[in-house]
């Protein structure tokens, strides 16, 4: 028989399932009435509590050195608040107050530059605040600042261990502002090729010049969105689109060499006393750009990165552009180095003008070869070849010029506003008159005057001619990298229709003609007898308000290239600026020596027989100490050994003495045992065994200096207790 009864039961049931249903009736009624009557209410309730489409900043991307060492990062910052107000809802004045006086020293100790008693005279003026009023009151309250400037991460962690800051948000008040800045570990090192980027909370982070700028829809990243949700008093976000992270670029720059660079060149600026100096050096087969430097004298005296005058200055280049002119007569087959011409006295007056030589106060160079022209820069030299063969016919050297590529046609510089070379092409009008030429307008062009050419465009040319007529469009970029693969790269260019920007003929003429400009002529400073060097000089006067009168102001440069006969590595030009006099081109040549001996230090290679003095044997000096060991290291160089102690093959423990080095070999004598609580004698040994062998006696060392132990300050059979300090002073 069932033990279940229906007729109790299932009219419980029927009530209980009645009023479920109707608290299920009155939820819905409740629904559809808020939905709908209440609508409008609710959603101005909801749009206090919410934020739709908030941007969220994307991390941007770091750029790297050529071997991958980071220069420029994004690194968090923080901004310190108080929240009084939360403070004091979570009574947590009590403890503020007994601490106060704890934490403004520790904030003195973390910010030296204010004092205690001033953290202490701005914290209590935001806890009292708390009982002001006004439209802002709340908000100033809630965001009291602690510290006026952006602190990093490590700082901030010293900060967040003092007392009350230690506590979570709610309970202290104390909270920070995290921001994305933009870092550069090496300092000011290229930083005007790097870039820089402008924080603002308008705009989040722009780009403002450099590689930062050229390269930034890489780097930026794009900005997410999150709506912001208000749950009891707090905020939480709710991604909605996550924001992209921007990709790393991998420069071609060499930190090595652009720190030698950037020293070898403020160096003579200092020196000299310039106002503005450049230096690149470009990697001869690939044009890669491993060091750029754009150093300017500011007003207190410093040299510091103000503009990229590598890429931007555009100036007559001087005696540089000799090159060039005479690689268009070569060319064109009109002369060769062996044509005579007759520089005189070293003046030539032509068409109304004086043009001179370096040399004109000392008589002038006489008749001479347009080859040795090159060689000691004799501008009449230059002038008087382009002027015999292209005076009625301008239009035809320029288009010479143009073939060469040093007016950068199809160079392309990822520099935002790089300047491109200006060099002019003869016009007549209808009459058949020149328009925009005269006379000296040719001879002047010819040595480097009548045109404008940035000194990186100077460099593409002169690294054409290294490479055998190739010319390599400069590159500073040369991949882009996200989360560890390659998104893309950016391969080595040669520049469009500049294959060849000569003959193989005439590029081999010019490379000896360059040669020898360093090995007989005006850049003999730039030599080295230790590496193939090849280059020009260059000197002109910078024209102030349109004339060349007044206090001299020149360019002084040197292009060129080194490294092995057959193969050179790198290309350089060095340019300064500089007032008043003396003012000459090898100025620049001693920079890029000094640039050149740096880099080329990593490939010259000695023997090691060189280094032998014939007068002396090669015995290395040993120090006192583990003679058994000394042993060992001795007969595996092959130098002959002896002792008054019989070493045994299968011997381990240390046995102490001291080496003394005679002609051929080297004697090793074993001496006393060491005695507990008894100091040894460590004159002579290095600081391992010293340690050792006195430590073993009880003793603790101290070390000061390295080398050899030359004094102790326990002397050697002293007694000693366990424990006691004993200095070693090595030297």
């Amino acid at each position: 028989m069932s033990k279940f009864n229906y007729d109790k039961i299932m009219p419980r049931y029927s009530v209980i399932a009645f009023l479920l249903t109707l608290v299920a009736v009155l939820v819905l009624a409740r629904a559809g009435y808020i939905m709908t009557a209440k609508k409008s209410y609710w959603m101005a309730v909801a749009s206090r509590v919410r934020q739709d489409s908030v941007r969220t900043q994307p991390t941007r991307g770091n750029i790297l050195a050529c071997d991958g060492q980071l220069l420029a990062s994004s690194l968090p910052e923080f901004k310190l608040y108080m929240d009084f107000k939360q403070l004091h809802d979570a009574g947590t004045d009590s403890l503020w107050n007994v601490k106060l006086d704890s934490i403004c020293e520790g904030l003195h100790r973390i910010f030296p530059e204010q004092s205690a008693a001033k953290f202490k005279a701005v914290l209590m003026k935001g806890y009292h605040s708390r009982r002001t009023s006004g439209p802002h009151a709340g908000e100033r309250l809630r965001n009291y600042e602690i510290w006026p400037k952006r602190i990093d991460y490590n700082t901030y962690s010293q900060v967040r261990e003092l007392p009350v800051f230690r506590l979570s948000k709610l309970k202290s008040g104390f909270h920070v502002e995290q921001l994305n800045a933009r870092e550069n570990p090496y300092g000011s090192l290229a930083k005007r090729t790097i870039g820089d980027v402008l924080l603002s909370e308008e705009n989040g982070r722009a780009a403002r010049y450099g590689l930062e700028l050229s390269y930034d829809s890489l780097l930026k990243g794009s900005y997410g969105i999150v709506s912001r949700q208000k749950v009891l008093g707090k905020f939480l976000s709710i991604t909605d689109t996550p924001p992209i992270n921007g990709s790393d670029i991998v420069t071609t720059i060499d930190v090595g060499m652009q720190d030698l660079a950037e020293r070898a060149l403020e160096n003579k600026l200092k020196e000299i006393d310039g106002s503005v100096g450049v230096a690149i050096v470009m990697e001869v087969g690939t044009g890669d750009i491993k060091a750029i430097v754009n150093l300017e004298k500011c007003e207190d005296g410093t040299f510091r990165e103000i503009q990229s005058h590598a890429v931007s200055d555009l100036l007559e280049p001087g005696s540089v552009f000799k090159t060039a002119s005479v690689m268009t007569a070569l060319e064109d087959g009109v002369c060769d180095t062996s044509f005579q011409i007759p520089t005189g006295n070293g003046i030539w007056h032509i068409y109304g003008r004086d043009m001179k030589d370096s040399h004109w106060r000392s008589g002038g160079y006489g008749t001479i070869s347009l080859g040795r022209a090159m060689e000691v820069s004799s501008n009449i030299g230059v002038s008087y070849v382009i002027d015999k063969y292209y005076h009625n016919d301008p239009a035809k050297f320029v288009r010479g010029i143009y073939r060469t590529g040093i007016d950068g046609t199809g160079v392309k510089i990822p520099i935002v506003g790089h300047a491109t070379p200006i060099i002019r092409m003869p016009k007549k009008n209808a009459r058949g008159e020149w328009v925009n030429w005269s006379n000296t307008a040719l001879p002047w062009m010819s040595i480097g005057y009548e045109t404008l050419i940035p000194p990186i465009y100077t460099l593409t040319f002169y690294n054409a001619i290294a490479n055998n007529g190739r010319m390599m469009q400069p590159r500073f970029v040369k991949s882009a990298i996200k989360d560890g693969d390659t998104i893309a790269t950016f391969p080595p260019q040669v520049v469009k229709g500049k294959e060849h920007i000569a003959s193989d003929r005439t590029i081999r003429i010019v490379q000896d003609l360059l040669r020898r400009v360093v090995t007989n002529g005006t850049g003999k400073k730039a030599c080295s007898p230790n590496y193939w060097v090849c280059g020009k000089t260059g000197t002109a006067m910078i024209a102030s308000n349109g004339n060349y009168k007044g206090t001299a102001h020149s360019l002084l440069s040197f292009a060129g290239w080194f490294g092995q006969k057959d193969r050179p590595y790198y290309s350089c030009i060095v340019c300064i600026q500089k007032y008043g006099l003396p003012a000459y081109g090898w100025m620049s040549s001693e920079v890029f020596r000094e640039i050149a001996d740096g880099i080329m230090a990593k490939y010259v290679r000695y023997d090691v027989s060189d280094a032998r003095d014939p007068n002396s044997q090669m015995i290395p000096d040993v120090k006192a100490g583990n003679i058994l060991s000394a042993d060992y290291v001795l007969s595996t160089l092959g130098i002959a050994t002896y002792s008054n102690y019989p070493f045994k093959m299968d011997e381990t423990q240390p046995v102490w003495g001291t080496a003394d080095r005679r002609r051929g070999s080297v004697k090793l004598i074993k001496e006393g045992s060491v005695k507990p609580h008894i100091m040894p004698d460590v004159h002579g040994m290095g600081a391992r065994d010293a340690v050792y062998l006195a430590e073993s006696s009880g003793v603790k060392c101290v070390i000061q200096g390295r080398g050899k132990v030359t004094a102790q300050s326990i002397g050697p059979g002293t007694r000693v207790k366990t424990g006691q300090k004993c200095i070693l002073t090595l030297q």
